[in-house]
């Protein structure tokens, strides 16, 4: 993918050492053991795993639907797991924005309307919501569509909507879970590029959890996991990613050592 400009610095997400045990009678299962990432502001990050590594509870995790055993979670700055639940659930609302597999659209509301949702939940005045729900529509290509049921439009237009609403609190970072997995290869492949027109031209930070690795090469970083644990093992492709960023800075600092003799022998 082509290069971009990180709009901002700092770490969104700072995970530390998490992990998760579920406890059943006298059974533990560990789920997560020890998990430590970050996810940088403007980054598009993907937490790729396959069933049983872990994904899904991280995801819950990250979108603070439950909390780990042990470990810290820092949202911004903030400690998410030192809040009381009523505070996390004002965080999740204005500081996450879900997208997910299925949409989790209401099918008796129209396009506007769902796109409004998490605004309705944070107070937001009707005159803002509906203008910032019709700016949002036009941005995810449905300024059409307003009126609009779910019912009446095609999988992946109800996957904009679903982007659209996810951006309406202009949260700290999209949490995407499985995004294109009820999507035909076509239409995931625009909804991907929807996704790098926000993150590379609009600054939005995304976090995707998928079982697809195919997907990887869309990602500024991989995080790949394995019962439980992240797994450092690169992929050729990777490899290969690494060495022509390497073999760019070289020939940059070789340009530029080169402008500065061509100026000092002037």
């Amino acid at each position: 993918m082509p290069d971009k400009e990180v709009h901002q610095s700092g770490d969104i997400v700072r995970l530390i050492d998490i992990r998760k045990t579920y406890i059943t009678g006298d059974l533990q299962v560990p789920v997560l053991k020890g998990i430590h990432a970050t996810v940088k502001r403007g980054e598009f990050v993907g937490f790729i795993g396959t069933s049983g590594s872990g994904k899904s509870t991280l995801l819950n995790i990250l979108g603070m639907l439950d909390v780990p055993t042990a470990g810290q979670y820092f949202l911004e700055e903030t400690e998410v797991s030192q809040l009381t639940d009523v505070e996390q659930a004002t965080i999740r609302n204005r500081k996450i924005g879900f997208i997910f597999q299925s949409f989790n659209l209401f099918p008796h509301l129209s396009v506007e309307e769902n796109i409004e949702v998490p605004m309705i939940y944070g107070r937001i005045a009707g005159r803002i919501r509906r203008k910032r729900a019709l700016d949002l529509a036009q941005r995810v290509g449905l300024g059409h569509r307003l009126g609009h049921r779910p019912t009446q439009l095609s999988g992946g237009e109800c996957q904009r909507i679903a982007i659209a609403r996810a951006l309406s609190n202009n949260p700290a970072f999209i949490l995407a879970d499985e995004p294109t997995g009820n999507l035909d290869e076509k239409t995931s492949d625009e909804i991907m590029k929807l996704f790098h027109e926000l993150n590379r031209e609009q600054g939005v930070t995304i976090v995707m959890v998928t079982h697809n690795p195919a997907l990887g090469p869309h990602y500024d970083k991989i995080i790949r996991l394995r019962d439980g644990r992240i797994d450092e093992t690169l992929l050729e492709w990777e490899v290969k990613k690494q060495e022509h960023a390497v073999f760019k800075e070289i020939e940059e600092q070789r340009d530029k050592a080169e402008v500065e003799i061509n100026e000092v022998t002037q």
